[in-house]
């Protein structure tokens, strides 16, 4: 396996991989796809990563900013991310997971927000983040990684193309 800045050539295996990721998942409202697409489209797809198995592209991780109570603060948002389902399993994920965090550190990030699976993501260094909202969000699922200093308190804003719909 190898994980890799997407290309241009990639969007569509990108949609692929979104789409099969998340068909028929209770949580999903399918629109991932359309997600990446609308923060690639706005500039504020901060980090894009794939992952390809025998040069075929098996998964994708997004990451983007966010604002906290109003303010640019140098936190990101974790996702989506998915991987082909006969591909699933395999560690794939979690690779991308710390590929991705180690370019947003890059970058100068102060931390990193998710809306997701506690189990999985704690494995990976994620805690429930207490001091943040997520609207519509159950508070359970809200996680965070500080990288630098302690986590913010306050309202966790995503860029709009989060609120695209089918």
């Amino acid at each position: 396996m190898r994980i890799r800045p997407e290309a241009s050539q990639d969007r569509g295996s990108i949609e692929n991989v979104n789409v099969a990721a998340f068909a028929g998942r209770p949580y999903s409202r399918q629109t991932e796809h359309r997600i990446v697409n609308a923060l690639r489209d706005d500039h504020a797809l901060t980090v894009s990563l794939v992952a390809e198995v025998d040069g075929n592209v098996v998964g994708h991780i997004a990451f983007s900013p966010v604002k906290i109570d109003g303010r640019d603060c140098m936190w990101f948002l974790l996702g989506p991310v998915g991987v082909l389902p006969p591909f699933q399993r395999r560690g794939i994920g979690q690779a991308l997971v710390r590929q991705g965090l180690k370019a947003i550190k890059s970058l100068g990030a102060e931390g990193c927000v998710l809306v997701g699976d506690p189990a999985y993501y704690s494995r990976l260094g994620f805690t429930q983040a207490k001091e943040l909202v997520f609207e519509g969000a159950p508070p359970e699922y809200c996680m965070c990684l500080p990288i630098s200093g302690p986590a913010p308190r306050g309202a966790v804003e995503c860029h709009p193309a989060f609120s695209v719909t089918a």
